[in-house]
């Protein structure tokens, strides 16, 4: 396999939804109040993103959001706030994905969207490159095999807040050698053979990649991570330039890139499923969809 040029296009994506002070409300003794308290604002990532988009056109969406505004962050500004926004029990909505380690640090939910502005349930796919399975069939098989849910991936990112990511996959894996027993179940172990895994810098794609690397340097490989931006991350599969990614988020975040590579490429299907954007708030809300967000008078 060629040595990918795609190691030197390192760019840095979202690892996480953004989140949003504000001002300090009693929201749960004037729960109609809530959405003056926050000012009528929606933060999400960085501007330009396709989650940004999605939720800029849910506000032409619900007629109760018109005078609502989306406003973008950083991540740093994102985990401050909301930190600040539970301690205090002030109301907040944030743009949000899971998995994310925040749902294991916090009593968060995703509010309904009737109109699927941002999308329904997502899979995460793995794929890989045409010729794996006759190179290295023990590597296709382990990729094949490889499946886990939401709670398993958002283990190792809350983990990973306080530790290396390698040292979170490494003791998920440990601490879960029954499933990890049957995606290698069968494999034969190798000398040293390398194996490019390319994936994107969030940390949910982080999480699944270093307990991949991890599974398979047990196996005998030697495993690279790659982090690139989606459309070169699919690029280097279907080029020859990497080996196998467990990063595609389908049918809608990355659509567009599969639909364009999708006859370059092997895909294995999904290795996780319940992945979902939303509109976030914290349970203390007494807000459930977001047809319930007050509309600016």
């Amino acid at each position: 396999m060629k040595k990918s040029k795609y190691r030197r296009l390192l760019t840095v994506l979202p690892a996480a939804f953004l989140l949003l002070g504000c001002e300090a409300g009693e929201a749960e003794e004037e729960p109609d109040d809530f959405g003056e308290a926050m000012e009528h604002t929606i933060v999400g990532i960085e501007a330009g993103s396709g989650t940004t988009e999605m939720a800029e056109d849910m506000l032409n969406d619900y007629d109760n959001l018109e005078d609502w505004e989306l406003q973008t962050s950083s991540t740093a500004g994102m985990v401050t706030a909301l930190e600040e926004a539970i301690e205090n029990e002030e109301p907040i909505v944030v743009t949000g994905w899971t998995p994310h380690w925040i749902f294991e640090e916090f009593d968060l939910k995703i509010l309904d969207d009737p109109k699927h502005s941002l999308g329904e349930e997502e899979f995460i796919h793995t794929i890989v490159r045409e010729g794996l399975e006759e190179d290295m069939p023990g590597a296709y098989t382990v990729m094949e095999n490889f499946s886990w849910e939401v709670e398993d991936m958002q283990e190792v990112m809350f983990a990973a807040q306080d530790i290396p990511f390698e040292e979170a996959a490494s003791d998920w894996v440990n601490d879960n050698r029954d499933l990890v027993d049957e995606w290698t179940e069968g494999v034969e172990t190798v000398d040293g053979k390398e194996f490019e895994l390319v994936s994107t810098p969030w940390d949910s794609e982080r999480a699944s990649s270093h307990v991949m690397q991890y599974v398979l340097e047990e196996m005998g490989y030697t495993v690279d991570i790659t982090n690139v931006d989606p459309v070169v991350m699919f690029q280097a599969i279907a080029h020859d330039e990497g080996d196998a990614s467990l990063a595609p988020w389908l049918p809608m975040t990355f659509g567009a890139y599969y639909d364009e590579y999708k006859d370059q490429i092997v895909d294995l299907g999904p290795n996780m499923s319940g992945a979902m954007n939303g509109l976030v708030v914290p349970t203390y809300m007494d807000v459930n969809s977001v047809e319930d967000l007050p509309a600016k008078d």
